[in-house]
């Protein structure tokens, strides 16, 4: 299988710029003709949207835990095949990954797994000569790990500069191909889980990334890069120096290459409120079945040729008064779940299955949602986040056939079960769950859980399609 050449993104923590210059490089690059395929590394939803607006092709998420060695290193190939280079974003710090004994999972492990060079970004910020010794600890911590290359993020200005190569001069030999300079005005609207996802940005927000995007591209020494990714992937000098395709992009809903649109129909709830989806999991559903989406905000019902639905994450609590108001939608999705009809729900999904949402900017009002579950969810304030390890209990729903499933959790609420005869479908190896380390609820056949999962690395997908065909019939 084809492996294209690529390049990590890695940070020596969360926060020193990883999105925003992984971005800028994804520009520069295309803007010298190479056509870019964009990875993000571990399970974050919100960024790659931000990677969407900047090279117009659907960025895939890469995530040892969720998909495996071996998927991982598939949907790397598969996704970049059309592509001249790969430029992946790391996760937190390099390595940053599911325990402080290794590197499972973290950015230094999908690198080595898919023997890529790395790029350090290392915020300089109130710091100095202690700037080359961070690095220089993370160039020693491992040897296997192949960092060729260090941004230099948040300099004061040309003298902090100075102080900072100084240092690097008499102890590091690696190139510096970046030295971004503070700019207060460079900033991204952000919420509770993050930056706010792509498809709430407007036009004039996307304008304002792009020209962001660009100015810090100009901060970046493309031709050591270059270098770089040649001798590490092992390249020959002839890379392409034009792209007459660059610009048009692609959907990677429409890039399977199918002669018919399968017959059978699900809707995938698609908008302000719900729209945290890997996109191998899209693609996945789509070679089997017909993939429409709706929105829970805007329209009326779900059409009656529906054979299923999926409730992705999102952030219903922010717009909580308009999936109350309406009812219209929340009276028909709980009528088609009692009757029967497959339903896969995560986090944001689970949320609005419940009876109501609250707690939201500290609001007490409790806004009515479909109601399936006899259950209540209240915005806490306080995080869950973290890799998930579970084992179905019992036979429900279309995950009869599954006895072991791995994923992450990621939000700021709680979902509180009323009486007691509750039955939880996961029982928790790793992570918290609903209650008590239990996740999971079914109803008829609907799944909801805070329990994101890949499919790449699960069979979720065929009990849910073999589900819907039977319902349908």
């Amino acid at each position: 299988m084809l492996r294209i050449p690529g390049i990590v993104i890695a940070g020596t923590n969360s926060g020193v710029g990883k999105t925003t210059i992984s971005m800028a490089i994804m520009h520069g690059l295309e803007r010298r003709g190479y056509k870019i395929q964009p990875f993000k590394i571990g399970p974050d939803y919100i960024d790659p949207s931000y990677h969407n607006i900047i090279t117009r092709r659907k960025s895939r998420n890469l995530d040892v835990w969720l998909m495996g060695k071996q998927g991982l290193i598939e949907s790397y190939s598969e996704n970049s095949t059309n592509a001249d280079l790969a430029v992946l974003e790391g996760v937190m710090g390099l390595y940053d990954g599911i325990s402080g004994k290794n590197n499972f999972a973290s950015t230094a492990h999908v690198s080595e797994v898919l023997d890529l060079p790395i790029i350090l970004v290392v915020d300089a910020k109130k710091a100095a000569r202690s700037v080359a010794a961070i690095a220089f600890g993370f160039i020693k911590f491992s040897k296997k790990i192949k960092i060729r290359g260090i941004i230099l993020n948040n300099l004061a200005s040309e003298r902090h500069l100075k102080y900072v190569t100084d240092a690097f001069d008499s102890n590091i030999k690696l190139p510096i191909i970046g030295n971004i300079f503070n700019n207060k005005k460079i900033t991204y609207n952000e919420r509770h889980l993050g930056l706010v996802p792509g498809i709430e940005l407007n036009s004039e927000d996307e304008k304002s990334i792009i020209m962001n995007t660009r100015l810090i591209s100009e901060s970046i020494d493309y031709d050591k890069l270059i270098q770089i990714i040649k001798l590490q992937n092992k390249i020959k000098s002839n890379m392409p120096k034009t792209n007459k395709s660059f610009g048009k992009g692609f959907d990677g809903l429409k890039s399977q290459g199918k002669q018919h649109i399968p017959s059978t129909k699900i809707l995938v709830a698609l908008d302000k409120s719900f729209n945290f989806y890997y996109q191998d999991n899209l693609d996945i559903l789509s070679k089997k079945v017909q993939i429409e989406f709706f929105s829970p905000i805007d329209d009326s019902n779900i059409p009656a040729d529906c054979a299923g639905i999926v409730l992705g994450g999102g952030f219903p609590e922010v717009i909580a008064d308009k999936l109350e108001k309406n009812s219209g939608m929340r009276i028909n999705l709980k009528k088609l779940a009692e009757d029967g009809i497959p339903i896969y729900a995560e986090c944001g999904g689970l949320m609005y299955l419940t009876k109501s949402i609250s707690g939201y900017e500290n609001t007490k009002r409790k806004y009515r949602m479909v109601g399936l579950f006899d259950a209540d969810t209240l915005m806490t304030g306080k995080l869950t986040l973290g890799y998930t390890e579970g084992s179905l209990v019992g036979n429900q729903s279309f995950l009869q056939n599954i006895r072991k499933i791995k994923g992450h959790e990621f939000h700021y609420s709680k979902v509180t079960p009323h009486g007691k005869d509750f039955k939880m479908m996961y029982k928790l190896k790793r992570g918290k769950g609903i209650i008590d380390g239990m996740d999971g609820l079914n109803e008829q056949n609907c799944v909801a859980s805070y329990m994101h999962t890949h499919f790449i690395g699960s069979n979720i997908s065929k009990g849910f399609i073999y589900s819907c065909l039977k319902y349908i019939k």
